[in-house]
């Protein structure tokens, strides 16, 4: 047994890594990368066998954000060429549903740019997401900024399954990437839509100028916190962002950072999200021995994978769609 056997055993019987512990996966050579993913497949087969959850993200809100974070395209700062467009209406948000269904996603993520909600576009979504219940057995997940206690019970009301407020970085290197809002502002909101009996979905982007040691932290404050669902992104820098230009990531080093979140949080979903197509490339197939979660489709304001592809990713694989049925009800 090697030693990645040994501590993933140690893991699923109750125990929790060391600092140095985490930090000696980051740092492992890649001679050790099979032995090491070996090790995160165990925990990750033991809580979750060879299923892969799907979500589909629809971007209901794009540009035109007064945030000022250096890794967004959206940001007030931000020079990129993207569309820009206010809230959808209803009726589109229902349509990508239905297509976030034919492409056998189990969550369908409605997403929108900006601080946080206004009452209009609040009502959209719920409104939205009430007729999508109706409709369809999928799960919701809301993510829409910063909220406060009444708009999380407004969408837990509505059906929303799951709100998902990145912490993105570790409360150390917070302020390096955005200053128009606090680490706790972020964790303030994840707790408040678990107050109000929504799964708690945050995560993190890896790759923006960050400390191994404060890869090592995320995980550990998203254990804390106990996010149901955890995406891990890559960054993917745009041009016209603060960040950029910036180019830390190799695959092999993705792959650790997915067995490190396996390790930390063995018993939760890891969701390899935005940046998987550019930095882990050809290894893409390799995160899923560590994450049992992906996204469909494209992200906010970049491509992804052709569905169809990822679709036969899993097939080549061998792992099976775990189309969860969502529990809440309207």
């Amino acid at each position: 047994m090697s030693y990645w056997d040994h501590l993933a055993q140690k893991v699923i019987e109750g125990y929790q890594l060391s600092d140095n512990e985490a930090l000696t996966i980051l740092n492992s050579p890649d001679e050790e990368l099979l032995q090491l993913l070996n090790g995160a497949y165990q925990i990750r087969k033991y809580y979750y066998g060879n299923k892969v959850k799907l979500n589909m993200i629809i971007n209901t809100k794009s540009g035109a954000c007064s945030e000022n974070c250096g890794y967004c395209s959206q940001s007030r700062d931000s020079t990129a060429p993207i569309e820009k467009y206010r809230m959808m209406d209803k009726d589109s948000i229902v349509m990508g549903a239905e297509r976030a269904h034919r492409l056998k996603s189990g969550t369908y993520c409605i997403v929108a740019s900006g601080r946080g909600p206004t009452n209009r576009e609040l009502q959209t979504v719920t409104t939205a997401v009430k007729e999508i219940k109706e409709k369809f057995d999928m799960k919701i997940c809301a993510c829409l900024g910063i909220l406060s206690p009444e708009q999380a019970k407004e969408l837990k009301k509505a059906g929303v399954d799951r709100y998902n407020h990145n912490i993105n970085t570790s409360e150390n290197h917070h302020d390096n990437i955005t200053t128009s809002h606090s680490y706790e502002d972020r964790v303030h909101t994840v707790k408040k839509a678990k107050s109000a009996g929504i799964s708690p979905c945050s995560g993190i982007i890896v790759g923006m100028k960050e400390t191994k040691k404060d890869v090592v932290q995320m995980a550990k404050s998203l254990r804390e916190l106990d996010a149901d669902s955890i995406p891990v992104n890559f960054l993917h820098a745009i041009d016209g962002t603060l960040l950029e230009g910036t180019d830390e990531l190799t695959p092999s080093y993705c792959l650790k950072v997915l067995a490190l979140f396996r390790y930390i949080n063995p018993t939760k979903e890891i969701r390899i999200s935005g940046g998987r197509e550019v930095n882990l490339r050809s290894l893409q197939p390799m995160g899923l021995y560590a994450a049992n979660s992906i996204f469909i489709g494209d992200y906010l304001t970049t491509g992804g994978q052709e569905g169809t592809k990822d679709h036969q990713m899993l097939k080549d694989m061998g792992f099976e769609v775990d189309y969860e049925i969502a529990e809440s009800t309207v």
